[in-house]
């Protein structure tokens, strides 16, 4: 988080950031960050362990029939990022699949890694409700975990970097292959990532630096 600040002309609004804070589980640490020392929130992350993205997923379809809409075949509820876990739905999730995730308040100079696979959200002043997307990331929050809407706290400028670590190139290759079966129109159809270029070269550079090193490795 490189900036947080509030437009000019506009109020503060501190009460209305605080209940969303709040509103969102936060520690009372967190809380005390923003009433005590004053800083600026930027972000509000709900981020779940990529273990219960099934779990999540599950639970998203049967909100939506109960609400009386359709599961087409070819989207997906978590990659549609066209649902927010506000706190009635979170409570819902914890007591009726188990799942639970964390409350991340990013502040100004904050860093958030989420792990591949790892299902997240992102959101500010907005109302409850199917305000948000859920989606995915593979270190970041571009989509290819699941994820939600992203609002601000405070009008704030995120750097974003999504990166591929050997320990979960295999949660990236997985949801490339996810994203084959949503439809052609789906925004999260193409494969951004291309976890298969990185894992070539990768390899392909290092076989060539054991090559280039070949005598000297081989020497007692």
């Amino acid at each position: 988080m490189v900036y947080v600040g509030i437009p000019k002309g506009q109020a503060d609004q501190e009460e209305e950031v605080l209940k969303t804070i709040q509103d969102g589980d936060s520690d009372e640490l967190t809380i005390k960050r923003f009433t005590e020392s004053r800083e600026k929130p930027g972000a509000l992350w709900h981020i779940y362990a990529a273990k219960d993205t099934e779990k999540i997923r599950e639970f998203l379809k049967k909100v939506a029939e109960e609400q009386g809409q359709d599961n087409p075949v070819d989207h997906d509820p978590i990659h549609d990022q066209s649902w927010y876990l506000d706190r009635a739905l979170r409570k819902r999730l914890h007591q009726e699949y188990g799942v639970q995730g964390w409350a991340i308040v990013q502040f100004l100079g904050d860093v958030v890694f989420i792990p591949a696979g790892a299902p997240h959200q992102a959101r500010g002043r907005a109302g409850p409700g199917r305000e948000g997307r859920a989606g995915a990331s593979n270190g970041t929050h571009l989509m290819l975990v699941p994820s939600l809407q992203v609002h601000n706290l405070y009008s704030c400028i995120k750097v974003a970097e999504d990166f591929v670590s050997p320990e979960h190139v295999k949660h990236c290759f997985w949801l490339t292959q996810e994203f084959r079966y949503l439809s052609h129109t789906h925004t999260n159809h193409e494969d951004k990532l291309q976890v298969k270029n990185v894992i070539y070269h990768a390899v392909k550079d290092a076989v060539g630096i054991l090559r280039a090193n070949e005598s000297s490795l081989s020497r007692p």
